[in-house]
């Protein structure tokens, strides 16, 4: 009767962030000095100035936070003693320790905001998601009870509708402090 053989080694599955151009049986790497290919993981003293990267480390080993939306990318900008620094979208340079992990490429799903919003359900669900309040109801078409503008027989405000900035809150709709007012005369 046959031994069996050593087990099989298992491999591990997890979650990654998928860069622009990432296609199904593409081979990524984890590795330290790999070679610098767009998907790759590595950490970000080895990586060159001028690089486009993601999914940053904040500190060593925490897998991961920052430049993660669709679409971002935070390019490497130079390496000191204290540490590398990589300039984020907002156009912050940030100081990363060098052997904070970073993926090179860009996150993809990069044109996800240019879809339209076909339908009224969609954009109702679409803005819930990120807690704002759609559809705006202007304050004219109000009862007077739910807004300083409403009331009257048509959607009129009905005195002016420029406020103090120190205003109270309940008071401060229409135009707060406005820097001119009135018709623009040419």
């Amino acid at each position: 009767m046959a031994q069996p053989g050593p087990p099989a080694p298992r491999r591990r599955q997890q979650y990654v962030l998928p860069n622009e151009g990432l296609r199904v049986g593409a081979t990524i790497s984890f590795l330290d000095g790999q070679s610098i290919v767009p998907g790759n993981t590595t950490v970000v003293s080895k990586i060159p100035e001028g690089t486009p990267v993601f999914n940053i480390e904040g500190s060593p080993g925490d897998g991961g936070k920052f430049i993660r939306a669709a679409g971002a990318y935070g390019t490497v900008i130079g390496h000191d003693p204290k540490g590398t620094i990589i300039q984020l979208r907002s156009g912050q340079l940030k100081t990363f320790h060098g052997q904070c992990r970073a993926t090179i490429g860009n996150v993809a799903g990069g044109g996800r905001g240019e879809k339209p919003w076909m339908k009224a359900g969609k954009k109702f669900y679409g803005w819930r998601s990120n807690a704002n309040r759609w559809p705006t109801v202007r304050g004219v078409a109000m009862n007077p009870v739910a807004h300083p503008h409403g009331g009257g027989s048509h959607n009129y405000t009905g005195k002016p509708n420029s406020m103090a900035r120190g205003t109270s809150p309940r008071r401060n709709v229409g135009k707060i402090a406005p820097k001119r007012t009135g018709r623009k005369k040419v």
